[in-house]
């Protein structure tokens, strides 16, 4: 019989950097069972912040699935910047290769809305575009 679910919650953090706080506290799990496993199995994406899907039982206990990272993180890193345009129609923060737009979309792909690359290339360019990112299509 599958175990009954009590609640689910979604939260962003940075790989290998789990610990204990409020935000475990409310879920009613043993947080540093939590912070062990989330801790392991982010190792390999070090430095990269991670959105995982946690689902609490009435037992308790819990699973959590890790996501791909925020598409607005892998473009701040790739261009090396700290924040996106507060403009993004006047000011411009920088130029991305259309090359590492598709390194992105490829592996956002998985957790992404698109059917095929070509759809995610969309998808990714309209989020460098809303955060003052040029494409350069010529490289």
């Amino acid at each position: 019989m599958a175990k009954k679910i009590k609640k689910t919650a979604k939260l962003e953090i940075m790989a290998m950097q789990a610990k204990p706080g409020p935000e475990l506290a409310s879920l009613g799990i043993n947080m540093m069972s939590f912070c062990t496993k989330f801790n392991a199995l982010s190792k390999p994406r070090a430095n990269e912040l991670i959105p995982v899907l946690i689902t609490v039982f009435e037992d308790k206990t819990f699973e959590l699935e890790l996501k791909t990272s925020p598409t607005s993180f892998l473009l701040k890193r790739a261009l090396k910047i700290e924040k996106g345009s507060p403009n993004s129609k006047t000011t411009k923060v920088g130029v991305l290769p259309l090359s590492e737009i598709k390194k992105i979309a490829a592996y956002k792909l998985v957790d992404l809305n698109a059917y095929d690359l070509k759809s995610a290339v969309k998808i990714i360019i309209g989020s460098a575009k809303n955060m003052g990112i040029s494409i350069d299509n010529t490289k």
